[in-house]
């Protein structure tokens, strides 16, 4: 009898693993996305977008919320789909290809030789969602690669609502997608502001 119990122990424990795992949660994956725009047709000017910092403790998989004094909490089920900074960059690169009506966005780092004619760093100093809205503050430059001259640098605070209740990652992600569309029109005014355009963004 005792022989016949042993000889299923592994059986009874791989079948508690299998029902284990297969009540576990899924996990959720999101995405930040850029501004609809019509199709660009412009190849002037040129944008190269990079490099993006964000700070280590956004620098993970998981979601990061913001709690009540110093307090954070990281997602355990609601991830980001790819590296935040990549997610940025891409977001960035997009919005500015629309907001300046050029095809000639690339990113960084780029060949020496095809350096374009404005380069733009972002560094994230914080990104947050708490309290029915979501901010965003990043120090930004905008430069020429060719002469590594500046052409604004700037501090920029920005903020976005969230829906009242409970939040929800996917509000979150909109919300920062949002927040990186409005970084991206004072970026690009600033690029447009050297050409002489009217419409440039203060």
């Amino acid at each position: 009898m005792t022989k016949n119990i042993l000889s299923l122990a592994p059986v009874l424990a791989m079948a508690l693993l299998l029902t284990g795992c297969g009540s576990s949660p899924a996990n959720h994956y999101y995405l930040l996305t850029a501004h609809d725009f019509p199709v660009t047709v412009s190849e002037s000017p040129s944008v190269g977008v990079g490099p993006i910092v964000v700070p280590e403790y956004l620098n993970r998989k998981s979601m990061v919320y913001n709690r009540a004094g110093n307090a954070l909490q990281v997602a355990s089920l609601d991830l980001w789909a790819e590296p935040l900074a990549d997610g940025i960059q891409r977001v960035v690169v997009l919005n500015l290809t629309g907001l300046l009506n050029t095809q000639d966005v690339q990113y960084f780092p780029w060949h020496p030789k095809r350096a374009p004619e404005y380069g733009v760093k972002v560094n994230i100093l914080q990104l947050e969602a708490a309290d029915q809205q979501v901010s965003l503050t990043a120090e930004w430059l905008v430069y020429h690669p060719a002469s590594s001259e500046t052409v604004q640098r700037r501090i920029s605070k920005l903020q976005s609502p969230l829906p009242a209740g409970d939040t929800e990652a996917a509000q979150v992600a909109a919300a920062y997608s949002d927040l990186l569309y409005q970084l991206s029109d004072v970026i690009a005014g600033a690029i447009r502001s050297t050409q002489g355009d009217p419409g440039a963004a203060n």
